[in-house]
């Protein structure tokens, strides 16, 4: 088993709700809420969820475009949490993120060989003739020749530009790209590529990625490990193969039986939840998942439950396994 090139533990990302003129904190947003896990170096860790569950959230907190409220976060060892701007700009080289809106992300004033090349100006890698050529590689990696150097971002469809923003986080050559939602706005058509493009880089360049997602199909195809979020909190986390064969937690369960299977002989029971995902500015007390689940019970109303240890490396947040994992971690 690889070491972990990201340590993620008991973060907590909140954001004030403020009113009146005088700006008078009168609530707080938890967006993230305690939220601990490891990336494995060279693996695909899937993070799946409702909209406003909090993935692009701890995604962009993950590499400081937002500023954690507490916990830790360590790349490589090294602790970002803190860390003065100077150092961090320096390990920023190392960690990218390729952004959900490929037409919102790419600046529509400036070239592409602009928009790639801008990271290696920044951070002083490449001028000149080199630069012009590391642009033209990464072009030609994404399946786009050096005529578009030239060209702005309007001139090109949904799929090429996302292709232009992937080869901007490869500028640098990372070792983490987290890609939140690459290919949610995209045609179905497009997405198949995008995804096998992004593959195809992972082998070819030993990256390591953190796929936010809500496909859940695109995500056991892509994914080593997947985690599964509710209102800030990871509820499930398990092997790919093993989350999507036998999930333990009521949402993960829902969430599954939502996928459309590709055979129209075979039928899934289909799990409706009632309701809406509960504002992160008033969460319910107890289990965040109870108001809309089938199997709550008491407990369920005034506890949080833990996560509990299924096995090797699945574990889950409910109490209707707390038998099993008794029994799991029993000699």
């Amino acid at each position: 088993m690889s070491a972990p090139i990201l340590e993620v533990e008991n973060l907590v990302t909140h954001f004030p709700l403020r009113r009146g003129a005088l700006g008078r904190r009168v609530g707080t947003v938890r967006a993230v809420d305690g939220v601990t896990f490891d990336v494995r170096r060279g693996e695909t860790f899937g993070l799946v969820g409702e909209s406003g569950c909090g993935k692009s959230t701890l995604g962009r907190t993950l590499l400081r475009l937002i500023e954690p409220t507490s916990g830790s976060i360590r790349f490589d060892g090294q602790e970002l949490v803190g860390m003065a701007p100077a150092d961090l700009r320096r390990l920023r080289r190392k960690m990218q993120l390729i952004f959900q809106d490929p037409y919102a992300s790419l600046d529509p004033r400036m070239r592409v060989r602009d928009i790639v090349g801008e990271g290696l100006a920044i951070h002083r890698l490449a001028n000149g003739a080199e630069r012009e050529r590391r642009v033209t590689s990464l072009l030609e990696k994404m399946g786009l020749g050096p005529e578009a150097m030239d060209r702005y971002p309007h001139e090109f469809s949904g799929g090429q530009r996302q292709r232009i923003g992937i080869a901007r986080a490869l500028a640098l050559g990372p070792e983490l790209v987290i890609a939140d939602e690459p290919i949610s706005s995209l045609d179905v058509s497009i997405q198949a590529q995008i995804v096998n493009l992004l593959v195809d880089l992972q082998r070819e360049l030993g990256l390591t990625y953190i796929f936010i997602a809500h496909d859940l199909k695109i995500v056991e195809y892509v994914s080593t490990r997947v985690a599964v979020m509710y209102l800030g909190k990871i509820v499930e986390l398990a092997d790919a193969a093993e989350l999507y064969r036998a999930p333990r937690h009521p949402y993960t369960q829902a969430l599954l039986s939502a996928v459309p299977v590709p055979d129209p002989e075979r039928k899934r029971m289909r799990i409706i939840l009632d309701g809406d995902v509960p504002s992160p500015a008033n969460p319910p007390p107890g289990c965040p998942f109870h108001p809309r689940c089938p199997h709550a019970f008491a407990r369920c109303r005034t506890e949080v439950p833990p996560l509990y240890k299924l096995g090797a490396s699945h574990v889950a947040s409910c109490f209707l396994v707390e038998e099993e994992a008794v029994a799991a971690s029993s000699p």
